[in-house]
């Protein structure tokens, strides 16, 4: 079978992140397909003779790597123009992954490169040139295609690249991101000319991509995404969930809304709260989602609603991170999610609560309406007395709810795994592999 690389670059990350949910989504799809998936990391260590130390220098990915003095950290940069050389690393059954993240990810092998993203990222600011990496020519193991799931500074030689492009956020909405726009301009233009192909997550990202970095309309795909929740979780008795939401958190089955998302301005976190506390409503917002950037704005008024006590503070619940068989039972239990995000290049968020028979307000930005259909409510995000009587209406209307699971569903399935691997194998077809 052909082998399929991905990069770690997010899936390494201890609590894991949208593009994370996409790579692991993508390993497991990209096997059902006929592909034999492998991840490339970043390891914070050096190669070593023994496979197994490789193998746990992998599962502490999250380690700072080892520091370098000026000059040697010097070199390590400048020569980042040459190739460097991934090593394989074979699961041993040995070492025990954490489960932080999503866990040992489904690949059947493994490749390193000490401080792989790091150091190309450094190089790319200092001399904006793309770190080639290069696979063993004879190893049986060596991949077939290279499919990077982020926008990064790095290309493999002798195979197919293809890059995801999720969105351009940091030029379309600059205010919501703290990215140097000049550099991310010039590494997204970079690597939209280096790519074999450009896959994309929406036809709004495809759009963006066509127009803003001038690629032809032939040289992106649109995949869209597909969600993998596990069916014992999915399918798990009602009265498991009720027992769990009011033993952990006081709450009772349909009777909170919920929003999940990191906090950065996008997310639209600050007009969420507005609304919801001028809605007048009784029913609880339990809110799940560690800081990210620009968060201050967006939590203005909720940290001073909290600090000030009172009714209002009593009927909102903030967690920075729960695990995700938790956050499943939360999105399941919910009278509705709510997302009127400002942009989104997919919004996973939409399409989860759709799959779990959650109703779901969001918003006309981006993608999102792609992703809900008529499935939805949808609100100008800017609008927060639009907002406001979304959240009013879900609260007070049961027959609306129903009807927006039922359209959920449907819609949902439009996303479905084999949708989505069908999509996949146009893609790649496009790179020469047909499976």
């Amino acid at each position: 079978m052909p082998k399929l690389c991905i990069d770690a670059f997010n899936i390494s990350l201890a609590k894991g992140s949208g593009i994370a949910t996409y790579g692991r989504n993508l390993l497991i799809n990209a096997r059902e397909i006929g592909f034999t998936p492998q991840v490339i990391y970043g390891s914070p260590a050096p190669r070593n003779d023994s496979n197994v130390l490789n193998e746990a220098s992998l599962a502490d990915s999250d380690r700072k790597p080892r520091k370098l003095r000026k000059p040697a950290r010097f070199v390590q940069t400048f020569s980042s123009r040459f190739p460097r050389k991934a090593w394989p690393v074979i699961p041993s059954g040995e070492v025990i992954w954490p489960t932080r993240g999503g866990g040992r990810p489904d690949a059947d092998s493994y490749w390193a490169v000490e401080d792989l993203f790091s150091v190309a990222h450094r190089a790319f600011n200092a001399y904006g040139t793309h770190t080639p990496v290069i696979f063993d020519e004879y190893s049986d193991l060596k991949p077939d295609l290279m499919h990077w799931t982020a926008t990064v500074p790095l290309y493999a030689k002798k195979i197919p690249n293809i890059f995801t492009i999720h969105d351009l956020i940091p030029i379309r909405l600059p205010h919501t991101t703290t990215d140097d726009k000049s550099k991310y301009l010039k590494l997204c233009s970079n690597i939209a000319r280096r790519a074999d192909h450009i896959a994309v997550v929406s036809e709004t990202t495809r759009q963006d991509v066509i127009r803003i970095l001038g690629v032809e309309e032939d040289r992106v795909t649109n995949t869209y995404q597909s969600v993998n929740i596990p069916k014992f979780l999915a399918e798990r008795p009602e009265n498991d969930v009720m027992l769990e939401l009011e033993g952990v958190f006081q709450l009772g089955w349909k009777d909170y809304f919920l929003h999940f998302a990191a906090i950065e301005p996008k997310k639209n976190l600050g007009r969420i709260v507005e609304a919801y506390l001028s809605s007048g409503v009784v029913t609880p917002l339990v809110i799940v989602g560690g800081r990210a950037w620009l968060e201050e704005g967006e939590l203005r008024l909720l940290d001073q609603v909290m600090r000030d006590g009172g009714p209002s503070a009593e009927k909102i619940r903030r967690y920075e991170y729960l695990p995700f068989s938790m956050l499943i039972s939360l999105i399941r239990g919910a009278k509705a999610t709510l997302f009127p995000s400002l942009y989104e290049g997919f919004g996973l968020p939409v399409l989860e609560s759709m799959a779990l028979k959650t109703a779901v307000l969001t918003s006309t930005g981006g993608a999102l309406p792609e992703v809900s259909g008529d499935a939805t409510l949808s609100v100008d995000p800017y609008d927060t007395a639009a907002i406001t009587r979304g959240i009013q209406i879900l609260d007070q209307d049961v027959g609306k709810r129903d009807d927006l699971v039922n359209r959920g569903i449907t819609q949902a399935a439009r996303f479905s795994a084999t949708a989505y691997q069908d999509r996949l194998r146009a893609l790649y077809a496009k790179v020469g592999l047909n499976i």
